[in-house]
């Protein structure tokens, strides 16, 4: 399953800065005709309108609010790709009394969040032809750090949720993208203590090449990339194998 850009209408949430902003912009440089900017205050996107002007469409949405996703999801029937961008980190360890507060607060985001998003969009790819769904999910999905323990935590159950996702969205032609970053230059990298973090226009260039050549994981930066090396066997062998054909 492949699909291209170009001419379609794409909806990025958390479009308003850093890899959301990048997205956007490479979406409009490949040709989409329109780009809903679904953000939590629609006055943060005002820039992106005043740079784009029409094709740039704000749109409230917010990960914590059901409703807010659903009426995004009224307003935009006619998006044909939702890239789900938006997320939340704390830095927290197992052991820290704070642990569990986090972990809550990043599962709500960064995982029911993704479900949200995904079944009140998924009617509306389906109606547009199918689409894509892109998840923006980490290397830290696959690999835990200690310190980030809560983060990596709910990122491992997003990826999850998108394996699941892609099997049960074939059938409507849905093509799902899993997208893995490692350490991308944005403020929520800025307050985990990363440095020498990537461009975030290497995630967005990612996240197209793969949608335009049926890819199912996309790994942007070079720590991603060497991490996605060592994980393709597993990937192609397990993850996007057909188990119960394998089984039979």
């Amino acid at each position: 399953m492949k699909f291209e850009v170009s001419d379609k209408v794409v909806l990025i949430t958390g479009a308003n800065r850093g890899i959301g902003k990048a997205i956007l912009e490479e979406a409009l440089q490949r040709g989409a005709s329109k780009v809903y900017a679904a953000v939590r205050n629609l006055d943060s996107a005002a820039p992106l309108v005043k740079q784009h002007g029409d094709r740039v469409v704000p749109v409230h949405l917010d990960l914590e609010d059901p409703a807010s996703i659903n009426s995004a999801a009224e307003t935009a029937q006619d998006v044909q790709v939702v890239v789900n961008n938006a997320g939340v980190l704390k830095v927290e360890n197992a052991l820290s009394e704070n642990s569990i507060e986090a972990l809550q607060f990043e599962m709500n985001v960064n995982v029911y969040g993704l479900m949200r998003v995904a079944q009140a969009f998924a009617p509306v790819l389906k109606a547009n032809g199918g689409g894509a769904l892109v998840q923006l999910n980490s290397v830290a999905s696959v690999k835990t750090f200690a310190d980030l323990a809560t983060y990596c935590a709910s990122k491992s159950a997003s990826y999850t949720i998108t394996q699941a996702l892609r099997d049960s969205l074939r059938d409507q032609g849905t093509q799902v993208v899993s997208v893995h970053p490692g350490p991308i230059e944005t403020e929520m990298s800025h307050g985990a203590g990363f440095e020498n973090a990537a461009s975030p226009t290497l995630v967005a260039t990612a996240i197209f090449d793969a949608l335009s050549e049926g890819r199912f994981h996309a790994w942007p930066d070079p720590m991603a990339q060497q991490i996605g090396e060592a994980y393709q066997s597993f990937a192609e062998n397990v993850v996007e194998a057909d188990m119960q054909e394998a089984a039979s």
